[in-house]
């Protein structure tokens, strides 16, 4: 399949299931649920989307927004076509929003349509839904919202007898996909509006890699980060376009037994799930003696020599054959086997863990992108893995470095800008060129290397986007809060330093700190603080003329302190 002659997401997906579907009942969707369905099959999905997308029509106007809040499930990608099929605009929300987050989206993007999965839901967003916008629900609530299935029930038997699945035509690559909320610098989230094409030209550069990984197998895949991450919302065009199979996680505590029943060979995730597969195997390495212990720290040695292109002496081969079969079979048979890459997004993982990791048999191919670049501009390519950098980029965009270091990237995956903010879009998007606020370089062999972060934005293990002087701002609301600085790049949590008159002011601070995180979203709140009485100023080079934190020089003397809290 040619992807460069393809002219929206809903015709990949049309095109492909046209392409398999001469096996009738091939399996495609499956969420590990226990007592959920059966898998879904292509051409299961392919009438749902049908049925949903007609139905939508008669709600729809070209262009309209229609919310998506739910956990994965396979009705979550068929929702997601099914709003575009029928010429509308995606608008994926976390679970995890806040419920100030809900309201000023639902007041900013202006839906005409709202799917939910369940009550649970709903009674998040409802106090902000007017009767004008129609609610749908995948499982049954009650009487006044529609559900889906009831939807599939209707129009069921007359699809049945009509043999031809058609899809949108009139959608083009420049034409609007999805809306994509990611945290601003101004406190608000903003609305990054990926086109068909964007999201198109992605998948096409992954699939120049991915097709490396899977030409002697079936590609199934294993889902567990949020598809309302502009990340694996992408991703799930790629597992298409390859025609893979997908199991979706039931959650990430029951990760690793769900990768035993997927035996997946390709996996998508966030540095968080890295460094806590890290700390697993690390801690059960720690517990061996003797033969074991040598056989195990052969195995890391020997396979970091190897990641980085380094010759093995004839002894070294030798040895390297047993860790093979004795250490490296046995740690990717408890992943199903079958694994032939994880991919790591959504932040910077850590090089050490990287380096551990493909070592020890498990290859894991770092990437680097952003929400505004639909998402990825690079990855490292299998075999050619360079654990210090984020792999070449795409040749499917452009990338180049400004005089100041700052990473531009221009390319048809680059956003249609900010949802109702021309002026925050043209502060990042300069003759074409955006302006990624990461600092960085090419090297020699032409890969990309991250080296700083321009932009005052944290992201955490999780791969989420954090405007730290929003919570800093909210924090210096309480009177017994001088200043703040808030923590947390590559963390799984927040954590402040707190300048304050007195030690004793402690508790009441810690008290205002918990009533805030009602407010705020799961991954805003402050889990810890430290005190401290000196002021950030002018004078001690903590802030700028313009009083602004000079979050550098604030690190430089705190880190320690703050690497305490975790």
């Amino acid at each position: 399949m040619q992807l460069s002659r393809i002219n929206s997401l809903v015709e990949l997906f049309f095109s492909k299931y046209k392409e398999i579907n001469s096996v009738a009942d091939k399996p495609f969707l499956k969420w590990l649920k226990e007592n959920e369905k059966n898998f879904f099959t292509w051409e299961q999905v392919a009438l749902k989307i049908q049925i949903l997308s007609e139905y939508l029509r008669t709600n729809l106007a070209d262009g309209d927004r229609c919310i998506l809040l739910s956990e994965n499930r396979p009705e979550w990608l068929i929702s997601d076509i099914s709003i575009m099929n029928a010429g509308g605009v995606t608008v994926p929300l976390f679970t995890t929003y806040s419920e100030k987050d809900y309201e000023y989206i639902i007041n900013d993007c202006k839906p005409k349509i709202c799917i939910v999965s369940n009550e649970i839901q709903l009674k998040k967003i409802e106090k902000f839904i007017s009767e004008e916008i129609k609610v749908l629900s995948i499982e049954n609530i009650n009487e006044r919202v529609e559900n889906i299935e009831n939807i599939f029930d209707a129009y069921l038997e007359k699809k049945k007898s009509d043999t031809h699945i058609s899809f949108n035509q009139n959608l083009e690559r420049k034409d609007l996909a999805c809306i994509i909320y990611t945290s601003g610098t101004t406190g608000n989230p903003k609305g990054v509006m990926l086109s068909h094409g964007g999201i198109l030209s992605n998948c096409e550069g992954a699939q120049e890699i991915l097709n490396q990984l899977v030409q002697d197998s079936e590609p199934t895949f294993l889902t567990w980060l949020p598809l309302s991450h502009s990340y694996e919302h992408a991703v799930q065009f790629v597992q298409i376009s390859l025609g893979a199979k997908i199991y979706y996680a039931e959650s990430l505590e029951k990760l690793l037994s769900n990768m035993s029943v997927a035996k997946p060979t390709i996996m998508t995730a966030v540095p968080r799930f890295y460094q806590n597969l890290y700390s697993k195997i690390s801690m059960n390495f720690s517990k061996q003696k003797g033969f074991k212990k040598k056989l195990i720290l052969s195995t890391i040695s020997l396979g970091t020599k190897k990641l980085n292109n380094e010759n093995l002496t004839l002894r070294e081969k030798l040895i390297n054959f047993f860790c093979e079969k004795l250490v490296r079979k046995k740690i990717k048979n408890q992943f199903g086997g079958k694994l032939k890459a994880f991919v790591s997004g959504g932040g910077a993982l850590d090089q050490k863990i990287g380096e551990f990791l493909n070592a020890i048999g498990l290859p894991t191919l770092q990437g680097y992108g952003l929400t505004e670049a639909s998402p990825v501009v690079s990855c490292n390519i299998p075999g050619k893995i360079k654990i210090d950098t984020v792999g070449p980029p795409f040749k499917t965009n452009q990338v180049n470095i400004a005089a100041d270091g700052e990473i531009l990237v221009k390319g048809e995956n680059v956003m249609l800008g900010y949802w109702n903010m021309k002026k925050e879009t043209t502060d990042v998007i300069r003759n074409g060129w955006l302006h990624t606020g990461d600092i960085g370089e090419i090297t020699e062999d032409g890969n990309l290397k991250i080296t700083d972060r321009k932009k005052e934005i944290i992201v955490n293990l999780g791969g989420d986007n954090i405007s730290p002087s929003k919570i800093e701002n909210l924090l210096c609301l309480n009177e017994k809060i001088k200043q703040s600085f808030v923590y947390g790049d590559k963390k799984t949590y927040l954590v402040a330093l707190i300048v304050s008159d007195s030690e004793k002011n402690k508790k009441e601070i810690e008290l205002y700190i918990d009533d805030l995180n009602k407010n705020l979203s799961l991954v805003e709140r402050v889990k810890k603080i430290k005190l401290i009485n000196e002021e950030f100023t002018i004078e001690n080079g903590m802030l700028t003329p313009t009083l602004k934190l000079k979050r550098k020089k604030i690190l430089e003397k705190y880190k320690e302190d703050l690497e305490k809290l975790y």
